[in-house]
């Protein structure tokens, strides 16, 4: 363990630095960029995880639906043990107890003489991680261990991201300074946050998972929200608890669905209260969940060139996604569109930001004449203007 101690302060005296939100350093390893504080954790994960055939792990960046996904996973497993879902351990205690995160749990505080004893624990043993494909443990990729990766739309997981980090290692304010939010979607679009480039991390995955679809399975946050009875059986069949048609006609899949959703998960007390980590209260761990909400943040001209690029990336690599959808292909808010003869409407009532407002109404012929005391005043060329 000395030596490792040495090779990390090698590390960190020579690997790439940048502090993402001002304040959490994180390097440049491996060709992702590692949170200091998860860099020992990482390596003894590399190097002393040993697989097994049954294990399954779940991959994903963070502020992707980890959360959710680990309250799935350990619920569709052990549904034959906790059939009762009104008295199931994730009403007391937090998901990431029951799939812990290699970098954040497993082997944080060990050494040499306390490295865990995996070993003993029952199968199929259930994990997480934040790590790349790249740099998984030969051990995973040489097993039949199964492994489930979550991605979401990325400037969804940006907005997220920059909801969450103020709220880590508690004493910080946990607000965001919005005039920095610029600044921080820069970083985020040069890769440089926990964890990222986003695409490669993605891409790394996604490549696995279609030369070996029956080693990783490839999920979308969005596709899950949109249709999460379809996803919740393909994932039971993927890790091999597949649902039978007694269950399914009990109404088994649908109530899994409903104890394991956001706002199911985000109103149990076990996740109002304390902090399962340490250095973030577990409510923070839960904001909206909500798909599209960086047009309530995001200005369509600094969203436009990282769309660009990534969709060329996407392209360049085959990868397509059913959910991702091009910056432009985003139409005017539904009340923005039908606003017909209306000459104004507050802008709560659109429920955009105001930069993406202005954009949409270009779209959609409406011209944006005013703005006086919160309210937005429009005119549709054909009235001509309608102040």
């Amino acid at each position: 363990m000395e030596e490792l101690e040495d090779h990390l302060h090698q590390l960190e005296t020579s690997l790439p630095k940048e502090l993402w939100m001002g304040a959490f350093p994180i390097f440049l390893y491996q060709n992702y960029w590692c949170p200091f504080r998860r860099l020992k954790p990482s390596i003894l994960f590399q190097t002393q995880f040993e697989a097994f055939d049954t294990d399954i792990i779940l991959a994903s960046l963070p502020k992707t639906g980890t959360t959710w996904l680990k309250s799935l996973l350990y619920t569709i497993v052990n549904r034959n043990i906790y059939s009762d879902f009104n008295k199931h351990p994730l009403h007391s205690e937090n998901a990431h107890k029951f799939v812990p995160h290699f970098e954040y749990t497993v082997y944080v505080n060990t050494s040499d003489e306390t490295l865990p004893n995996l070993a003993k624990l029952s199968p199929p043993r259930l994990f997480a991680t934040h790590i790349t494909y790249f740099s998984l443990p030969k051990s995973i990729k040489s097993s039949k261990s199964r492994i489930i990766y979550v991605c979401r739309n990325p400037l969804d997981t940006f907005i997220s991201s920059w909801h969450f980090y103020p709220q880590v290692d508690l004493h910080n304010n946990n607000e965001q300074d919005h005039n920095m939010i610029e600044e921080h979607f820069g970083m985020f679009c040069e890769g440089k946050f926990p964890f990222g480039p986003y695409d490669d991390h993605v891409l790394g995955y996604w490549k696995e998972s279609v030369q070996n679809p029956n080693k990783l399975l490839f999920m979308e946050y969005e596709g899950l929200k949109e249709d999460p009875k379809a996803h919740v059986k393909k994932l039971a069949e993927f890790v091999g608890y597949p649902f039978s048609e007694q269950e399914e006609n009990k109404g088994i899949i649908d109530d899994i669905i409903k104890l394991c959703s956001l706002e199911s998960l985000k109103e149990m007390d076990v996740n109002k209260n304390g902090s399962y980590y340490g250095f973030f209260e577990n409510k923070a761990l839960f904001r909206k969940g909500e798909v599209g909400d960086w047009t309530n943040y995001l200005s369509p001209t600094i969203v436009k060139n990282f769309d660009q690029n990534i969709l060329e990336k996407f392209k360049a690599s085959g990868f397509s996604s059913k959910y991702y959808k091009p910056f432009n292909s985003y139409e005017a808010p539904r009340k923005l569109r039908a606003l017909g003869n209306e000459k104004t409407l507050f802008i709560e009532d659109i429920g955009c930001c105001l930069c993406f407002v202005a954009w949409s109404a270009a779209r959609s012929g409406v011209v944006l004449a005013d703005r006086v005391r919160g309210w937005l005043i429009f005119s549709a060329p054909r009235l001509g203007s309608q102040r």
